[in-house]
């Protein structure tokens, strides 16, 4: 419920914009709830902790910011609101430096953290991706970006391989910081073509190369029991 009405809150105040039409609110609730019900259908990975913690409720006010990105895409791209995009998607980011550490101190680290964090990252950079379409700050090319961990994921369905699981990697942190940290830097009015461009690509091509590698790795291990192999 807090982050509803803090959801509400932000939305009503973004809601001044000239930019934005008389169905931004709606758009950013409705986007909220059905974000929600998946957190909801996957709670069950967080037992046996009793409590949702802190860190939990730091990415879910991540999503909700998320959410209110996601409205802003098909309203009038001007200079206001790409500013206002770009404040919020900064806090969303920068966010993302607490759930972790919240976890392990409260001792309430658990799956359902971690894939809540990983899919909230996965959804920033799509929005992202497409609030730089929707401004014309790079080609839809872009959407490969946000689309990039998506169609790994429905890969894994004819090739069970790519569903095992991976090892702690700083490098695959450090992409995902860059790739969303380029598309917010895209987002500021200022960055025009063909900089913004120039740098949402160089962000993608290093994206890509990091999936690569992942894959790489998991392709060497495709004939290995998923069960042994992290």
């Amino acid at each position: 419920m807090p982050c509803f009405l803090l959801l509400a809150a932000l939305a009503a105040l973004l809601g001044g914009l000239d930019a934005l039409g008389p169905w931004f609110h709606f758009k950013t609730l409705l986007a909220f709830a059905a974000a929600f019900a998946l957190v909801l259908s996957g709670l069950d990975a967080h037992a046996p902790n009793g409590r949702f913690g802190a860190a939990n409720r730091v990415t879910l006010a991540r999503l909700a910011l998320i959410c209110l990105l996601a409205a802003a895409i098909g309203e009038t791209a001007d200079d206001r609101l790409a500013w206002s995009c770009v404040v919020v998607a900064t806090i969303a980011a920068l966010l993302d430096a607490l759930d972790g550490p919240l976890a392990r101190r409260g001792g309430l680290a658990s799956a359902f953290g971690a894939r809540f964090d990983m899919e909230t990252d996965a959804l920033l950079v799509l929005v992202l991706s497409l609030l730089a379409l929707h401004f014309d700050k790079t080609g839809a090319w872009i959407l490969a970006a946000g689309l990039m961990r998506y169609l790994f994921v429905l890969a894994a369905r004819p090739w069970p391989w790519l569903a095992r699981a991976l090892p702690t990697s700083l490098r695959r942190k450090a992409v995902c910081v860059v790739q969303i940290s380029a598309l917010i830097v895209c987002l500021v009015p200022v960055i025009a073509l063909p900089w913004s461009q120039a740098l949402a690509a160089a962000s993608l091509a290093l994206l890509a190369a990091s999936f690569a590698i992942d894959t790489a790795w998991l392709m060497r291990r495709r004939h290995l029991p998923l069960e042994i192999t992290r």
